[in-house]
């Protein structure tokens, strides 16, 4: 299964900013252990982290036409991008949304995702691992149809 992982802004800092919330594992290392656990699991796994809004945006429509899945965090512009929003709408593999803390035990602003309503699923606040479980996800759903199995 060909997936495609993306986080977005700001998780280039992991391991140095907010410990307390985000961890103190480097998105290096975390991106090690999802291409660990991918080569375990049979997926070919590209990863991608960008602050820019525009380039997920494109990434998404070029896993939309190359992949069968995609795990997405896409950090605060999960509260306030619906250009985001609509491109995982537009894409027909299933996209799931991912969260290092728990979004909704955070300030109000964080409680809303305006990209959940387009993902096949959301995991939230069980740190990096919340990654191989959108991995399992997918593997779980079967890659390749927007909202898993019929």
């Amino acid at each position: 299964m060909d997936v495609m992982v993306i986080h977005g802004p700001n998780l280039n800092l992991l391991g140095q900013r907010k410990i307390e919330i985000y961890g103190n594992q480097s998105l290096d290392y975390i991106n090690g252990e999802i291409l660990e656990y991918g080569k375990k699991n049979g997926f070919k796994i590209e990863i991608y982290q960008t602050n820019s809004e525009g380039e997920i945006i494109d990434l998404l429509h070029r896993a939309g036409r190359e992949c069968q899945g995609v795990v997405l965090n896409p950090g605060a512009y999960t509260h306030y991008s619906y250009a985001i929003g609509d491109a995982v709408e537009a894409i027909d593999i299933p996209v799931v949304e991912v969260h290092i803390s728990n979004i909704y035990s955070r300030e109000e602003f964080r409680r809303k995702s305006v990209i959940a309503p387009y993902s096949a699923g959301q995991i939230t606040g069980f740190g990096p691992f919340g990654y191989i479980l959108a991995l399992e996800a997918l593997k779980n759903i079967g890659g390749g149809k927007k909202y898993g199995k019929d």
